[in-house]
């Protein structure tokens, strides 16, 4: 093995390129704190052809959901299938263990949406894009 490295952008690599840093990243994490139980959480919202029309993402470890995406094809917003999707995956969460629940998103996303379920915004970037923010929330699920 050779000690000669080098920096290589490629904004368009292979998806398991990219999988090999997160991998390294969560290996190293569950390695220093010993937490190794981890459930990845993938609902999605289909229509009667089995298309995908939205769907929630995301994965519980440490005894917390991290919801990583939540997505609802336009034609079928407003109908409640953000809200089930979501509570699907805290049944989810709390059925693998977690007690707590956390998300990003974007004032100009759902947040009224989540702030209706029960999570608060415990921090945000503002000005992220431009004029907007980015909020964290956190909710309980206990």
């Amino acid at each position: 093995m050779t000690d000669h490295v080098r920096l290589s952008s490629e904004p368009d690599a292979p998806p398991a390129r990219v999988a090999r840093i997160i991998d390294a990243i969560d290996a190293w994490n569950m390695d220093v704190t010993g937490v190794r139980d981890y459930r990845p959480v993938a609902i999605f919202l289909r229509d009667d052809d089995g298309e995908v029309r939205g769907g929630v993402t995301g994965g519980v470890w440490g005894g917390w959901l991290h919801v990583v995406a939540l997505w609802v094809d336009e034609p079928l917003r407003g109908q409640g299938h953000g809200r089930a999707l979501l509570l699907a995956a805290e049944a989810e969460g709390r059925a693998a263990g977690a007690r707590h629940a956390f998300l990003e998103t974007h004032t100009f996303q759902a947040p009224g949406l989540y702030q209706r379920l029960g999570y608060v915004i415990v921090g945000e970037l503002l000005d992220y894009p431009p004029g907007e923010r980015q909020l964290i929330l956190r909710k309980e699920l206990e």
